[in-house]
């Protein structure tokens, strides 16, 4: 497995935010981490990410322990935040070679891998732009095109598509669908249940617990899935 998270739990002071949370995510797979808002998702990815510190648990990215080898972790993921954090005065070509640079790669297989990037995301037109001027679903493109470049094992995506409209949403969710058919693992954090495929693997996160795991389909039978979303979770999809 590219992902495992074993009994990981992290508390707010008196509040458990996670509890014995447990799951893999496999390479090629698109696994949904499906919750209503306040299930913990976020805290989830704040740790996957090392912004928070677990103090229970076991994290593994593609082989690499995060408490013992945090710097190789991370290295091998790359993440799309719920939050947009491009430098909105610098443009999307600059913003990329930026993030490229950090990762320690030369500038010419960075440009290479950007020009792959934006042509994959029908973005080569907009490079130059400043990430100012794009709207929200070309920004989270770059996003999404930034997180691939340094080729990492594991994209890890906290509700991607918040605030985008239909048409950029159903976008960015079929390639991140073609992405993981291409081999690479996804964890897609979202609270929508119409980004959720029948044969993509499903974890329902709620009230800081796994309260179902397995393929979508599987899990949901002949109930639509926002319904059997809500008679798990009491929260409307």
């Amino acid at each position: 497995m590219s992902l495992s998270v074993q009994e990981l739990s992290f508390s707010y002071g008196a509040k458990r935010a996670l509890d014995a949370v447990s799951f893999e995510a496999a390479p090629g797979r698109f696994t949904a981490l499906l919750g209503p808002n306040g299930a913990g998702k976020s805290t989830l990815f704040s740790l996957l990410t090392g912004l928070f510190v677990a103090p229970l648990g076991r994290i593994v990215v593609a082989g690499h322990d995060m408490a013992s080898a945090p710097r190789a972790a991370l290295a091998a993921m790359g993440v799309v935040f719920q939050q947009p954090t491009l430098d909105l005065d610098l443009s999307v070509r600059q913003n990329l070679r930026y993030f490229a640079a950090l990762h320690g790669l030369s500038a010419r297989v960075a440009d290479a891998r950007i020009d792959a990037a934006l042509d994959r995301l029908d973005m080569r037109e907009r490079a130059g732009e400043k990430a100012r001027a794009l709207n929200g679903g070309h920004r989270r493109r770059t996003e999404l095109a930034r997180a691939l470049l340094h080729e990492p094992r594991v994209l890890l995506l906290d509700e991607p598509t918040v605030g985008l409209d239909a048409a950029a949403r159903a976008a960015i969710t079929v390639h991140v669908h073609d992405l993981a058919a291409g081999g690479l693992t996804v964890l897609w954090a979202t609270h929508l249940t119409d980004e959720v495929l029948p044969d993509d693997d499903l974890i329902l996160l709620h009230r800081g617990k796994i309260e179902a795991a397995g393929r979508a389909g599987d899990l949901h039978g002949a109930m639509p899935l926002k319904d059997w979303f809500l008679t798990r979770t009491g929260e409307p999809a």
